[in-house]
């Protein structure tokens, strides 16, 4: 895949796909959190899984974060679930997701000079 195949703002080396297992979803409420979590820029894809009550969303780490995405889920009355596996993976995304945008900020350097007469773009 390239990142033609994304969403705008969506980078195929930044994209992370997250499953949340949520509570207190509603007819009423699970529309309006999907909608919201859809125009949301960086998102690629959001979709719930209503026999889990899963909610799957693919998204750029260096534009969007969990934060965002669970300040949206618990706007609408829902929540993310308490259970120890979903606190876990929840902090494990936290943490891969600061890794992602660490790392695209950071400048690559190098203690070696160019030689005299050449540059760094390939020709």
């Amino acid at each position: 895949m390239s990142d033609l195949d994304h969403r705008v703002g969506v980078s195929e080396a930044n994209l992370v796909v997250r499953h949340l297992k949520l509570t207190g979803i509603t007819d009423g409420n699970l529309l309006a959190i999907v909608a919201e979590i859809d125009g949301t820029f960086g998102i690629d894809a959001v979709s719930f899984e209503e026999a889990k009550n899963t909610l799957h969303i693919g998204y750029d780490a260096t534009h969007c974060n969990l934060d965002r995405i669970e300040t949206i889920i618990r706007a609408h009355g829902a929540d993310i679930s308490d259970d120890f596996w979903t606190k876990m993976k929840e902090g494990y995304y936290q943490f891969v997701d600061e890794n992602i945008r660490e790392n695209a900020k950071h400048k690559p350097w190098s203690c070696h000079p160019v030689p005299p007469g050449k540059s760094h773009k390939k020709k």
